[in-house]
């Protein structure tokens, strides 16, 4: 009998779950964030990577670079639902992917239910509105999976006060949590 390739995800999730964090603390000492700092508070990240997105140039990117962007994306994304949320990867089957499944991450939402978001799909999302803004890519995974809004909370105080040079407001919303 041959094991599933979902399976297959499931018994390496572990080093999936590794992996995805590496990567992210990669990132988070290329933009000279200390993974000490990291590993306290994931949230001290959103600046200095929405820096850097915003200064990537986006219209000379090539397939590649977008790979490695949405990846890299989508792995903070599930490390902030991870270390902010409580949340855990997991693998759910899915017929409609060739591979048979996707990565998500899982936690409990505000009605105690067990919820899940794929960040990849949250990281795919924001590259279809364009510029890419981290807090509201968090704001977005934090209303899928039900979370208590930490990020939300934080971007209703910035849209209150933030204001570019120009007087206009530096943060497009998300979308209002469910009630």
């Amino acid at each position: 009998m041959q094991i599933s390739k979902a399976d297959q995800a499931r018994a390496n999730l572990d080093q999936w779950t590794q992996d995805a964090h590496e990567n992210v603390l990669g990132i988070a000492e290329m933009l000279n964030v200390a993974a000490e700092q990291f590993e306290q508070d994931a949230l001290i990240f959103i600046g200095p990577l929405q820096d850097y997105v915003s200064g990537l140039p986006l219209d000379e990117f090539e397939q590649d670079d977008w790979g490695t962007l949405h990846n890299d994306l989508a792995s903070y994304v599930a490390d902030v639902g991870i270390r902010e949320h409580g949340a855990a990867w997991k693998v759910l089957d899915d017929g409609t992917l060739p591979r048979g499944f996707r990565y998500v991450i899982e936690g409990i939402a505000r009605d105690g239910e067990a919820s899940h978001v794929d960040p990849f799909d949250v990281a795919m999302e924001e590259f279809g509105n364009l510029p890419i803004q981290i807090a509201r890519m968090l704001a977005n995974a934090e209303v899928a999976i039900g979370a208590n809004p930490l990020i939300w909370d934080g971007l209703q105080q910035l849209w209150l006060g933030a204001s570019n040079a120009s007087g206009h407001s530096c943060i497009t919303p998300a979308p209002a949590p469910p009630e």
